[in-house]
């Protein structure tokens, strides 16, 4: 019978959060609202379900080891190799993202966004891509804006977008 030292130990280890999760749950106010559920309720569950995940991991690392455990090797996991350039399409995306939502307005760092998710997942089509992301973004916007009654900035586009955004 297999016992590894790194399976127990981890289980041990989830164990004890699940034993500090109920220690600090027991010092919540457990009275409810009118809902009648108190905020000591999702600590508790949270709580009992890491209790039950540690004594489930420690029975299986005590008893021949965890079943149908992940393989070591990335490559028998079907992972495929890192591609820096991708990250970096999509990070740009995201930083482009970020920097224009509050002066450019949500649709145009929507855009943004698309183009450079896209590119990193390999698109060679920059306009369509940068198309394809406007009529998203803009659907996107004017849903939100609509129908859901939420402000979003609408930035540059404001003229054209008139009383649809802020």
């Amino acid at each position: 019978m297999r016992r590894s030292a790194a399976e127990i130990a981890l289980s041990l280890g989830v164990l004890a959060l699940g034993v500090g999760a109920v220690v600090i749950t027991k010092g919540l106010s457990g009275e409810g609202g009118y809902a009648g559920i108190g905020p000591n309720f999702v600590p508790s569950v949270i709580s009992g379900g890491l209790l039950v995940l540690g004594a489930w991991l420690l029975f299986e690392a005590l008893s021949g080891g965890w079943r149908q455990a992940v393989p070591d090797d990335p490559e028998a996991r079907g992972e495929h190799a890192f591609h820096a350039s991708g990250f970096g399409w999509v990070s740009a995306g995201l930083f482009a993202h970020m920097a224009l939502i509050g002066h450019a307005g949500f649709v145009i760092a929507g855009v943004a966004l698309f183009a450079g998710v896209a590119r990193g997942f390999g698109s060679r089509r920059t306009a369509r891509d940068l198309a394809l992301g406007l009529v998203i973004s803009l659907a996107v916007f004017l849903f939100f804006v609509k129908l859901l009654n939420v402000n979003l900035p609408a930035g540059w586009l404001l003229p054209l977008l008139g009383a649809a955004g802020t």
